[in-house]
């Protein structure tokens, strides 16, 4: 009976998790993506949802529920490392005016999106808070897996998305990287040169993150995207 009830719960999370990853499903999808048959996908299903983990649109569409949200956040609130990242993203979006995000290894072997701060632009990358990012061919990725990177940093294009540049910086106390440090920038808007002194500030940020108590913004004289004036 207890090794029932402990693949029940095993199945129920599973199906959740392939939810939340994917953003909305199907039935015949979320069974799919659980490796379940339809008829214990809807059943678990249904539990969920009376729960408020999973909601069901007018569509039959199942998608992460209420619950899930608080629960996420609740967690977020009491994650020591984004509150003390919370003013280097701070600085790295007035420094910039673009998106910066905080990302952390992720137990499947792929990396997590912790905390951001959005952009200033009209045109920025919107909060992937909780999304899911793969570790290959991406400069999240890259900080996460490799060793310290030349010059503190990595600019990546086109990684997670086409015509998005990413620059990441390591945060590597005491020579283990726990987390990265990231600034997303449509590609149309910045440079090589322009992501190089991006890459600086990250690096600067990634390196103060859990040294000590941060140094400040530091004055940038010249434009940081490398755009002509």
């Amino acid at each position: 009976m207890a090794e029932s009830s402990t693949r029940t719960v095993e199945r129920a999370l599973v199906l959740l998790g392939a939810v939340c990853g994917a953003g909305s499903l199907t039935l015949a999808d979320a069974a799919r993506e659980a490796d379940l048959s339809a008829s214990t996908a809807l059943r678990l299903l249904r539990t969920l949802e009376g729960t408020g983990f999973v909601r069901r649109d007018t569509a039959g569409v199942y998608r992460p529920g209420l619950r899930v949200v608080q629960l996420g956040a609740q967690a977020l609130g009491h994650e020591s490392l984004v509150s003390l990242a919370e003013p280097a993203l701070e600085r790295l979006v007035e420094l910039t005016g673009e998106s910066a995000y905080l990302s952390v290894p992720s137990h499947d072997g792929e990396g997590v999106y912790l905390a951001m701060r959005e952009g200033t632009h009209p045109v920025r990358h919107a909060s992937w808070v909780g999304r899911s990012i793969p570790l290959a061919h991406t400069a999240v990725g890259a900080v996460l897996t490799g060793g310290p990177p030349d010059g503190g940093f990595v600019v990546v294009r086109d990684g997670v998305e086409a015509d998005v540049t990413a620059v990441a910086a390591p945060v590597s106390p005491g020579g283990r990287t726990v987390a990265a440090l990231s600034v997303v920038v449509p590609s149309y808007r910045i440079t090589e040169a322009g992501a190089h002194r991006i890459g600086s500030l990250v690096a600067r940020e990634a390196a103060a993150l859990l040294a000590g108590p941060a140094t400040g913004a530091v004055p940038v004289p010249e434009d940081l995207t490398g755009e002509p004036a």
